[in-house]
């Protein structure tokens, strides 16, 4: 007669091994992630700040002038700001969802061992109760011979000790299933503080884009105001001279430190970064694939006021939000904000060829990051004249007429 089991010992083991993969598995998982949420939530959270020192303000520009173009500014870059946090905050939804995902999966799988574990158990009290309880005693009794004797009187031992372990394992589950269920509810609470939170900047976003239009409106029948506007669109186009001209000059400082550094170390020179925009003149592909141009490059005579002003790109009108894409490989130079431009980024593409974007309402790259032909780098917004992209092409110092480099249309 054999004595009662819930659980052969190769069987313990195997479930053993999946409950140890299962549930160190998931903690590390947990742990990698916490880091990258807590580093989320700091960039989050300096957004914010921003955003209320926006809000701070344009109430002391309020206060002053109801209407200006540097309130304008400042809706702006707030409505930049929202624009960010919202991406943000759609891109923590979707990693929480992941996670929620996953503390689901190993839920199901604790249930099920944690069943498992029950129902042998239960085998093993129902086959107790039918023997009796002067089994092992019987068992004992019933041996041949002292040798016999010993092996069952350890066996029984070893058992009862398997019992035990088995006994502690269903609490062990019992307690990890809670813990994971409680770390879900929290991932749920997170989850609908998001969702809420995002909806609560959308509306935001919203309400800035309908004060922007009122504002823009109001600045468009006041000629000074029209006259400073353009009086800072050049003094932008200067700026942004400035900045290709810093380019220039530290890719030039860049290239003959290294050289130096190959000449004292007599290694030879690295390979410059070369690539093929030189050839592409006539035949590159539209940052935007709807448009119409509205200011062309050079002289250009304002509708309203009659002035004479230089354009050192093309404007092109396109709706708001609209997928902005790199007109060549390149890799981003630089990304900064000037009044009058806006958001703007400035591609570079290697033997002295640069590409700029402005009026940028959401920038989707990052500094130093390359870039493949057609790939989304923004999304477009607005001027005083009303949504558009405006656009350059430079050789190092030298603005060069977009037309002639963009494929006709």
């Amino acid at each position: 007669m054999n004595p009662p089991s819930f659980m052969t010992g190769s069987c313990c083991r195997i479930l053993g091994l999946l409950c140890i993969l299962v549930l160190c598995l998931v903690p590390s998982l947990h742990a990698q992630s916490r880091s990258e949420f807590s580093r989320r939530q700091k960039e989050l959270q300096s957004i914010r700040d921003q955003i209320r020192e926006m809000e701070s303000r344009i109430k002391e520009q309020q206060k002053k002038e109801k209407v200006s173009l540097d309130l304008l500014d400042t809706y702006d870059r707030k409505a930049g700001l929202v624009r960010s946090l919202i991406s943000r905050l759609r891109t923590e939804e979707a990693d929480l969802q992941h996670r929620i995902d996953a503390s689901r999966s190993t839920i199901t799988q604790l249930e099920r061992q944690y069943g498992f574990l029950k129902d042998q158990y239960a085998s093993y009290v129902t086959s107790i109760y039918k023997a009796g309880p002067v089994h092992d005693t019987e068992l004992l009794l019933s041996s041949n011979s002292l040798n016999q004797l010993s092996i069952r009187n350890e066996y029984l031992k070893r058992f009862s000790a398997q019992r035990k372990r088995d006994a502690d394992t269903i609490v062990t589950r019992k307690r990890d299933l809670e813990e994971v269920q409680a770390r879900l509810q929290v991932q749920l609470s997170d989850q609908h503080r998001l969702i809420s939170e995002k909806g609560d900047e959308e509306h935001r976003l919203a309400a800035l884009a309908s004060e922007r239009r009122t504002m823009v409106a109001k600045i468009q029948k006041d000629r000074k105001m029209l006259q400073r506007s353009i009086e800072r669109q050049s003094k932008a186009a200067r700026d942004l001279e400035g900045i290709i001209a810093r380019l220039v000059e530290n890719e030039r400082i860049r290239k003959e430190r290294s050289a130096e550094s190959s000449k004292a170390n007599r290694l030879p020179l690295p390979p410059a970064m070369t690539g093929d925009f030189v050839t592409r003149r006539g035949r590159l592909r539209w940052p935007v694939t709807e448009g119409t141009i509205v200011a062309h490059f050079g002289s250009q005579k304002h509708p309203t006021l009659k002035t004479i002003t230089q354009n050192t790109g093309i404007d092109i009108a396109v709706k708001a939000g609209t997928s902005v894409n790199a007109v060549a490989d390149g890799e981003v130079a630089t990304i900064w904000w000037l009044p009058g431009y806006g958001n703007l980024l400035i591609l570079n593409h290697y033997s002295g060829y640069r590409t700029v974007y402005s009026h940028l309402a959401d920038i989707k790259v990052a500094e130093g990051q390359k870039v493949k032909e057609g790939e989304e780098i923004a999304e477009s917004g607005e001027a005083v004249d009303g949504p558009r992209l405006h656009f350059e092409v430079w050789k190092d110092r030298e603005n060069q007429n977009p037309e002639l480099w963009l494929m006709r249309q």
